[in-house]
């Protein structure tokens, strides 16, 4: 996969990720990362003005036995060897400007094992944070919760001994139970398609899953086809502009495509 791909693919997953956040984060943080925290301020985001990359979550909390500190939180599907430098990075900016105390911790999304540091160990320097992957945790305890956005985070965790067709079938029907309006209902399938890709084992069984779901599978497969149709042209558009080197307006009127369209793949073919 290209590196442009992989950024997109990315993009996708923080997108999902930051529109259902609001809801999902204080299941993460109580029942993933263990923490019983009895009040939390949001903080802005914005630690740095030059970092390329804002925190996907931020804020400042206070636990049950009366300790305040700044909790970061971080979802990550790519096993990246500079997580370690980006998180130490975070904490020195955190704790310079809040003057707390800083609790770091990394969600895997992947169902591989990450091989990422976890901690810099130098004669000047000693630095780590928690990683922790979301395959670890039961599917079950996702479901348990009454928000679709949560139960769909059941795709990514751990079936255990449960059959993996049977649990796929039992995540996607109470998506479907506790979802209330077909857009709704449109958009966490959506989302929950994106996210099995993390799942490359277990794609066929949401197919079938989604199958018995006829109104939402008649959507999808319109879906699926104007995916393809994009990416298609996509392909023609990355092909006029790298072996024809023709204008954009040319581009756009032979892939039938608009010039912002044409404009977009230019730029992203810059940063390859």
């Amino acid at each position: 996969m290209s590196k442009q791909n992989d950024r997109k693919q990315a993009s996708q997953y923080d997108k999902i990720i930051k529109e259902n956040l609001e809801i999902t984060l204080p299941v993460i943080i109580r029942d993933i990362l263990k923490l019983d925290i009895v009040q939390s301020e949001e903080l802005p985001d914005d630690v740095q003005h030059t970092k390329e990359r804002k925190p996907d979550a931020l804020k400042k909390v206070t636990d049950a036995a009366g300790h305040t500190y700044v909790l970061q939180v971080e979802f990550q599907v790519a096993d990246e060897k500079e997580m370690v430098w980006r998180m130490a990075e975070y904490s020195i900016m955190l704790m310079r400007k809040y003057q707390l105390s800083i609790k770091q911790y990394v969600i895997y999304l992947r169902d591989d094992q990450p091989s990422m540091s976890t901690f810099i160990d130098t004669r000047y320097h000693k630095f780590s944070y928690r990683l922790i992957s979301i395959a670890d945790a039961s599917y079950k305890l996702f479901l348990k919760s009454g928000n679709p956005e949560v139960k769909m985070l059941g795709i990514l965790a751990n079936f255990g001994e449960d059959d993996s067709q049977k649990a796929i079938q039992s995540i996607v029907d109470q998506v479907k139970t506790f979802t209330k309006g077909d857009f709704a209902e449109s958009r966490y399938f959506k989302q929950m398609r994106i996210f099995v890709q993390l799942r490359s084992s277990v794609e066929q069984e949401f197919e079938k899953a989604m199958e018995t779901i006829s109104k939402f599978f008649k959507e999808e497969k319109d879906f699926l086809y104007r995916r393809g149709e994009e990416k298609t042209k996509h392909t023609i558009v990355e092909n006029l502009i790298s072996e024809l080197g023709l204008a954009d307006e040319q581009i756009s009127k032979i892939a039938e495509v608009s010039v912002d369209f044409v404009k977009n793949i230019r730029s992203e073919l810059k940063k390859k």
